[in-house]
């Protein structure tokens, strides 16, 4: 009987290990230009090729290895269906702004399309249509509701009641001329052209601040050196750099869950995901020959879960429910940003930073928005117009009912962690840990966090999280230490793996 493997891997970065894909420097001393950009995801990836080919001299900085990131841990749907959205963004913000998020996500689909053809770049890309399902009669009433707005909007979609799934649906929305593709095939051949460009890229090079003079602003090195620029983009998922609190309180992370199997049925095209909870993501991509079937869900928010294996379990007893399963060669997390109404926030970091931007909280639908946001932040950084620059800009007005309880849920959320975490009675024994296991325990009369690696040495941890001081919890389906409070995720040496926390946690032994 086929199982899920042991340890996380995606299969998209597999393929930047296969290809031995070229590396990058480090930055180990100061250096000039006009435009830098923090963060090496699709966002900045994107920007910096489009800001190289409008002539502008751009350096790209990734704290880590470059493409393994969040992008390196997608669905990889391009779409601008995003479950039910539409008819809840109607009644949220009107119908303008949801004919405008459509259109926005729209180009951003058109633009990876456009520079894909204008590259040759073969990146398994694929024209589908997506669609949203229902598989009780409350999300039918929803499905139905979304589809009145698509025809409010003038999107093009069908309203469906059966699916080339392996089970009954009540109902589905789909949406046309949607696309698939392999994204790190894409984004590591724009690295090259980027660089013939005259583009300089440093990776393993992390930003712990951001600095501003008469000359300019300066992304300061966690190694001490500067790398100094006319304007900064701020690309890195989470933004790390937060002077005024803008942010920290109007994001809250999520986690969700991948597995990908071979199996003996014929996967349909298409693009498919549940508008019931808990979510249930399908899609195929090309496998050695074959399909690969993708199939995601189990979103919690980061830290907070009581077993993150789990949700990879659950995934592949879903999987195992409706297809004759060969093998399950792959599996993996994302993280994943939300804001208070639920739109990106892409543009000026604030109206008192005009020369620092910034993008993030995608919601789960980064392909999309993140092309968006890179057509975005190109405009404003070569002071052109952009249609969308109100619609997402960070400063917008979220004064709405549902934003304001949003706000007040998550950040209270926030304080039961904190405190949560100073008193939880869950420590462990440390002789009880297994190799590759880890948990909170007692060390010298505080609490800790141990991890037994493959050898059975023990690392011992001090579990404060060094953004804001709440406690991490351990991430079981990754072998990480996860902050339940902004989402920061450190190794088990702990060293960081996601912001917004710059510095590793302290060890003990």
């Amino acid at each position: 009987m086929s199982k899920i493997p042991t340890y996380s891997k995606s299969y998209w970065t597999e393929y930047i290990d296969r290809k031995e894909a070229h590396s990058y420097p480090q930055a180990v001393k100061d250096n000039e230009t006009e435009i830098v950009i923090i963060g090496a995801g699709i966002v900045g990836v994107l920007s910096a090729y489009e800001l190289a080919k409008r002539g502008r001299k751009v350096i790209l900085l990734e704290a880590d290895r470059i493409l393994y990131g969040t992008t390196g841990h997608t669905t990889a749907k391009i779409t601008a269906q995003h479950g039910l959205f539409y008819d809840e963004l109607i009644r949220k913000s009107g119908e303008e702004a949801a004919k405008l998020y459509y259109k926005a996500n729209m180009d951003g689909l058109n633009y990876i399309r456009q520079v894909i053809k204008e590259e040759n770049i073969d990146c398994d890309f694929s024209e589908q249509t997506a669609y949203t399902y229902a598989v009780t009669d409350e999300y039918d009433e929803k499905i139905k509701a979304e589809f009145k707005a698509y025809e409010k909007l003038g999107i093009d979609g069908e309203l469906l009641s059966e699916l080339p799934l392996p089970f009954q649906i009540k109902s589905a929305v789909s949406m046309n001329g949607q696309a698939q593709f392999h994204p790190l095939k894409l984004l590591s051949n724009l690295l090259v052209s980027f660089e013939q460009l005259g583009g300089a890229i440093y990776e393993q090079s992390p930003v712990k601040d951001i600095e501003e003079d008469d000359s300019g602003l300066h992304a300061i090195l966690k190694n001490g050196h500067r790398i100094s620029g006319q304007k900064i983009i701020i690309a890195t998922h989470y933004p790390f750099y937060d002077m005024l609190g803008l942010y920290f309180s109007r994001l809250h992370p999520m986690r969700s869950y991948i597995v990908a199997a071979t199996v003996e049925e014929e996967i349909p095209d298409g693009m498919y995901i549940s508008a019931d909870q808990p979510t249930r993501s399908l899609r195929y991509t090309d496998y050695d020959g074959r399909k690969l079937l993708l199939i995601g869900g189990e979103s919690h928010k980061t830290g907070q879960s009581e077993d993150e294996l789990s949700c990879y379990n659950a995934l592949e007893s879903f999987t195992k429910d409706y297809f004759t399963v060969d093998d399950f060669p792959y599996r993996w997390s994302a993280q994943d940003l939300v804001t208070l109404d639920k739109l990106p926030y892409i543009g000026q970091y604030s109206s008192s930073k005009e020369n620092l931007f910034i993008a993030t909280g995608f919601g789960k639908w980064g392909m999309s928005n993140g092309a968006v946001a890179s057509m975005l932040l190109c405009d404003l950084a070569t002071d052109q117009e952009n249609p969308y620059e109100e619609l997402f800009s960070p400063s917008r007005s979220e004064t709405n009912l549902q934003s304001a309880s949003t706000f007040v849920k998550e950040n209270a959320n926030v304080a039961k962690e904190l405190i949560k975490g100073k008193i939880s009675p869950d420590d462990v024994d440390p002789n009880d840990l297994k190799p590759n296991e880890g948990g909170h325990i007692k060390f010298k009369g505080k609490r800790a966090g141990a991890y037994r690696d493959e050898n059975g040495s023990l690392c011992i941890l001090d579990t404060t999280c060094t953004h804001m001081g709440c406690e991490v919890n351990w991430n079981s389906g990754e072998r990480s230490w996860d902050c339940p409070c902004h989402g920061s995720r450190f190794d088990t040496n702990g060293e960081v793996l996601e912001g917004p926390a710059v510095d590793p946690l302290k060890k003990l032994n």
